[in-house]
């Protein structure tokens, strides 16, 4: 849906937020309640993973076939994407793939990295899995990150929820979102060493992209029917940097309090404690770069997992849809048991994102069919079937 991404992070969040004022918004609460069609799967629109209605396309249309770039990423990314497309086969859904098995293990691939960003600006959409990054000082920067910020796809939305599965939980009926600005934070990637043995690390928040992230999340969580909005932040140390995101975000706040949405903000750590023990006190989580990266795996933790976690990255432009919780799975690769749902709830999410709704209910509900009988899963969640055999399952349940 890149007009839910375009037309909504681009009109809505650009344009109408901008000249949301209480008086219009006020006026918007009074309209006509119109029925919302963006589910998540086949549960209710409560778990959208975008905030608006696509207006069109992706970028590129030719005969009724959307164009698509895919970029299957390290580890697991081969068999996972290969489940997709298999998939997408069984259904004959009218897309067309641009691959480019990039890899972040070697710097060889940077003219392909940059074959892939141009393939992503002429299509506007992509399924993205996760590519390595080096840990060593020499290595290269995130390619991950380099993509998000070029393409200034800032709202990173990771949708954490249990599934009909029947794998022990600590806690039923988990459901919220964590919507994470993905593009500056300690992510900015300025550092230095000014003497040797020291290293100085900038943390860039600005109160623009702040102000952007924030609309984001309170637009998601109006067209979401959320209630509530709690925003991460550390201000009580860091005063000027999360200090500037946390007022920022209360002052976005001010033009959403005539739709009930409650706001709260809550310390990272506290928020790291909280998740764990009373997970059902989140609704909607905004928040910087690095602590959504964090939230987002304790989340993934408390209802089974990264392998069903799914995620997209929103900007005016451009949407990239990958899992929410970026784990390469090396230690895996080959052994053809890697769980390949998140990858297919982030496939899912695309297909409503370019209008194929169709498809999209068709492959959610034989996803969530596989799931629920338990018959077929994977290792990480208690099964014993191989990645081929559950997307056997799901294809045979389509």
């Amino acid at each position: 849906m890149i007009a839910a991404a375009a037309a909504a992070a681009r009109a809505s969040v650009t344009a109408a937020a901008k000249r949301a004022t209480p008086a219009r918004l006020a006026a918007f609460a009074a309209a006509p309640a119109v029925a919302a069609t963006r589910a998540f799967g086949t549960v209710q629109t409560k778990t959208s993973l975008v905030f608006t209605e696509p207006t069109k396309t992706s970028g590129t249309v030719y005969g009724g076939v959307h164009t698509v770039t895919l970029i299957p990423g390290d580890g697991v990314g081969q068999e996972i994407a290969a489940c997709v497309k298999n998939i997408f086969k069984a259904i004959n859904a009218p897309v067309a793939w641009e691959q480019f098995d990039l890899s972040g293990y070697t710097e060889s691939d940077a003219t392909l990295l940059k074959q892939a960003m141009d393939s992503i600006r002429k299509n506007k959409v992509a399924l993205k899995g996760v590519l390595y990054t080096p840990v060593a000082r020499l290595g290269h920067t995130s390619w991950n990150v380099f993509l998000r910020k070029d393409l200034d796809v800032y709202a990173s939305t990771t949708l954490i929820q249990n599934l009909p599965g029947n794998w022990p939980t600590r806690h039923s009926n988990v459901n919220f979102a964590i919507i994470r600005e993905n593009t500056e934070g300690e992510y900015s990637g300025k550092e230095h060493s000014p003497v040797p043995g020291v290293v100085e690390s900038l943390k860039v928040v600005t109160k623009a992209k702040t102000e952007r992230i924030a609309r984001y999340a309170f637009d998601f969580a109006l067209k979401n029917n959320r209630k509530k909005v709690t925003i991460i932040h550390k201000a009580n140390i860091m005063k000027l940097g999360d200090g500037l995101f946390l007022n920022t975000c209360r002052e976005v706040a001010k033009n959403y309090e005539s739709f009930g949405i409650k706001v709260e903000d809550m310390i990272v750590d506290n928020a790291s404690m909280q998740l764990v023990s009373k997970p059902h006190q989140f609704d909607v989580v905004v928040c910087g770069n690095l602590y959504g990266n964090i939230l987002s795996n304790v989340g993934s933790a408390l209802v089974g997992g990264p392998g069903i976690i799914p995620g997209a990255n929103i900007g005016r432009d451009y949407a990239v849809f990958e899992p929410g919780c970026r784990h390469v799975g090396k230690d895996i690769e080959g052994h053809n048991t890697a769980n390949p749902t998140a990858l297919i709830l982030s496939s899912i999410h695309l297909l409503r994102h370019i209008g194929l709704d169709e498809q999209a209910n068709r492959i959610s509900a034989a996803l969530h069919k596989v799931i629920s009988e338990g018959r077929v899963l994977t290792p990480d969640v208690g099964g014993s079937a191989s990645t081929t055999d559950f997307t056997k399952a799901v294809i045979a349940n389509l």
